[in-house]
């Protein structure tokens, strides 16, 4: 799974992707990004279909949902039930996007004694997931205009996540799909509408990353700065 991450600024997205915003409002960089925040994707644009950067709510919320209480937990998305289930699936076909990121969060389940006590206890301890090279990366992601009222719509997104790669196994045994940079105009691409090609491009996602534990203050979605990137 993937439940917090790390989001770059604008000025970091448009440097590595070369895709400017629709608005002139900047996305600042957020280290602790939890879901129903607001975070910034790259989709292709319906009209032009040039690529382009815009505001969406981590959280994803159907066009045909109509109940007042939104749907809970749809941050994430299994990519090997997404072509199935209601939820997800014409999203999956036909309105994915592309979520930018440094990096993102697991927690590894370690034992730690009580040094007063000596009773041993399971905690979780949070670790930094990144690239190697620590270049920015792209979330495979799926998209819906939400309609909040009347004319007013919201975009908003959920992550699709996989069986971790060895990797990261040692951490969890769930990851993000991180799309490889040369396929993502196909995987934004509106003639891709095949669940077999979706999966297929998937199945490329990258698999090599690097990892480091980093402090218990992530655990708390208001701590938001730079020092939780700082190992432990």
């Amino acid at each position: 799974m993937c439940g917090r991450y790390v989001s770059p600024d604008t000025a970091s997205i448009e440097r590595a992707w070369h895709i400017g915003r629709i608005n002139s409002n900047p996305f600042p960089r957020h280290f602790n990004v939890a879901p129903t925040s607001t975070v910034p994707l790259i989709r292709g644009n319906p009209t032009t279909g040039e690529l382009e950067l815009i505001e969406a709510r981590w959280g994803f919320v159907p066009t045909w949902w109509k109940q007042p209480k939104l749907p809970q937990h749809t941050f994430n998305a299994r990519s090997e039930e997404a072509a199935a289930k209601v939820m997800w699936r014409q999203s999956y076909k036909h309105s994915r996007c592309l979520i930018p990121a440094e990096g993102w969060y697991e927690w590894r389940a370690i034992e730690s004694a009580d040094a007063r006590t000596g009773e041993i206890r399971t905690l979780k301890q949070p670790h930094f997931i990144f690239r190697a090279d620590k270049k920015p990366l792209c979330f495979a992601g799926l998209m819906s205009m939400w309609v909040t009222g009347g004319d007013s719509a919201k975009a908003t997104c959920a992550i699709l996540t996989k069986n971790a790669a060895p990797s990261v196994a040692d951490i969890h045994d769930r990851m993000p799909v991180v799309m490889p940079q040369k396929v993502f105009d196909r995987w934004l691409s509106p003639e891709v509408t095949s669940a077999n090609d979706v999966a297929v491009l998937v199945g490329a996602a990258d698999g090599d990353f690097e990892h480091y534990p980093v402090s218990s203050r992530l655990n708390t979605a208001k701590n938001d700065d730079e020092q939780l990137l700082e190992p432990v």
